[in-house]
Parts: structure tokens; C-alpha cells; sequence
């Protein structure tokens, strides 16, 4: 069955990916960025949407209701990063990598779900992370706003059971995109040599990481998948296995030990 589907940040990345991806299977997808010119050359319905903006999100939400009649998923993928020592952050920032990671999706699924819910069918597919499910030094924000949609999507699971309205997370590790020439770094500012260097050790690995990550279609491939199940399960890990395999390690590891793994890992000795 052919569904109409709105993808948030779909100018890029694994957005991009995802809308192109199901608009070949037939689907009629709306596709959004803050930039609707960022947009060009495909397939899928370009669509203005800035997910920090209650008028921007109503406005987009219903034009496809007006032209569609309905919206049966909703693939939350909208997001940035922002990397930084927490021993030294400015809320400033933690608002800001909230507002887009965590509110977008809570704006977005507040404007869809009310019509899902008439109509009693729907899907929901918020894009966590892998750092939604373990902290990452010197990304804690961005880890702190994926674990947000973890509780989040937990609980509108627990909400939304006797609506027909389904809710999975994907929790990709690290893919080949633009998120990394677009993370925002914030300056380090303490005078501790150590630190300093464990910093940028650490900032220099997650970029390695994500310049051999993998292709995007991986992700868009199950979402897909995820669309034509009628039960979809609730969470998705997407990556490579040495990634995947962390929160199992993490469960079954005592936790200084798995700390200390993924300290060695990012240059923290």
C-alpha cells in the first residue's frame, strides 16, 4: 500500500537518502529543510520546514493535509551536532542542540499525531542514535538529546498502544554525510594542557569514525523495511558491528570497564 509520507531534514544526509529511497518504492513523500532551495533535482515533494518554529511546522503539516488528506508516517530525521567539553558548556549551546534534535521532533509529532490519531493509523520513525543508548565524550549534548528521544519514544509508545499508531526508533551509528562538516565546535577555553589534548584526540577519532562511516542507503533501505511491517519493532540499531554491538557490551560489562573502553577508544587514557 502506497503511504503519504512527510520526512523532516531531507536536504541532506540520511534524509535525503530516505525520502529519494521511498519515493522509488512509490510513496508520496514530502520532504523537508529550513532551505527548501538545498532541495533540487529529485523525485520526492521539496517542502519548507523549520522544525524550531510552531508557525513553520503547522503551516508545513497542513498543506500536505490539504493536498493529501492525511499523513501516515512521519519519519522525524531533522538534526546537528555540537561538540564540546561539558565541564565547560554554555546552556546557550545545550538549548540550541535541543531546540533541533530534541523539541524539532516533539513539534513536529504534535502537529502529525492529532490526524494519525482520527484516522487511527499511523507511523512514527524517530532517527535517534547509537549515542542515544551510551554517552560519548566531548559529544554529550548531541548524546544527551538522543537519549531524550529514547524516553520520549518510550513513553508515546506507552501513549499511543490503543490508537493504531505505531512508534519505532532507528539508531544509526556513523554514515558517510555532510554531519560532519556541519558539527558545530565550540572552543576550548580551560587552561589544562591534558584536557586539551584528550579534546581534541577525541574530536579527531569521531571524525575518523564518520569519514569511513557507512552509505546512507543503509539507513534509508530500513526505513523502508520498517514501513511495509505491520508491527515494527521499537528500536533498530544500523551500522557497522564493532558499533552495533556496543549497548550489548555496555549491559553486560561492568561499567568502569566500559568506560575504559570507550575512553581508549577516543584517545582518553
Amino acid at each position: 500500500m502506497k503511504k503519504v509520507i512527510l520526512v523532516t531534514g531531507a536536504s541532506s544526509g540520511l534524509g535525503l537518502a530516505t525520502a529519494k529511497a521511498l519515493s522509488a518504492q512509490g510513496h508520496t513523500v514530502y520532504g523537508t529543510s529550513r532551505d527548501v532551495k538545498r532541495i533540487q533535482g529529485v523525485e520526492f515533494n521539496p517542502l519548507e520546514m523549520d522544525v524550531t518554529d510552531d508557525a513553520s511546522v503547522s503551516a508545513a503539516v497542513a498543506k500536505i493535509i490539504k493536498t493529501e488528506g492525511r499523513i501516515d508516517v512521519l519519519v522525524n530525521n531533522a538534526g546537528n551536532g555540537i561538540t564540546g567539553p561539558l565541564y565547560a558548556m554554555p546552556v546557550d549551546a545545550a538549548k540550541k542542540q535541543f531546540e533541533v534534535n530534541f523539541f524539532g521532533v516533539v513539534r513536529v509529532c504534535s502537529a502529525v499525531l492529532p490526524g494519525m490519531i482520527e484516522k487511527k493509523q499511523g507511523l512514527v520513525i524517530n532517527i535517534g542514535s547509537l549515542a542515544g543508548l551510551f554517552g560519548l565524550p566531548y559529544q554529550g549534548l548531541y548524546s544527551a538529546s538522543k537519549f531524550a528521544i529514547e524516553g520520549y519514544s518510550q513513553s508515546l509508545r506507552m501513549e499511543l498502544q490503543n490508537t493504531g499508531v505505531k512508534v519505532s526508533v532507528i539508531n544509526p551509528g556513523d554514515f558517510k554525510t555532510d554531519f560532519t562538516g556541519s558539527r558545530e565546535k565550540l572552543p576550548f577555553t580551560l587552561p589544562n594542557g591534558q584536557l586539551k589534548k584528550e579534546f581534541e584526540a577525541a574530536v579527531a577519532s569521531m571524525e575518523k569514525d564518520e569519514s569511513i562511516g557507512g552509505d546512507p542507503a543503509k539507513v534509508a533501505q530500513q526505513v523502508c523495511k520498517i514501513v511495509g511491517k505491520s508491527k515494527p519493532a521499537h528500536n533498530y540499531l544500523v551500522g557497522a558491528l564493532g558499533q552495533t554491538i556496543v549497548p550489548t557490551l555496555k549491559a553486560i560489562l561492568p561499567g568502569s570497564i566500559f568506560v575504559k573502553l570507550m575512553n581508549d577508544h577516543y584517545g582518553i587514557k
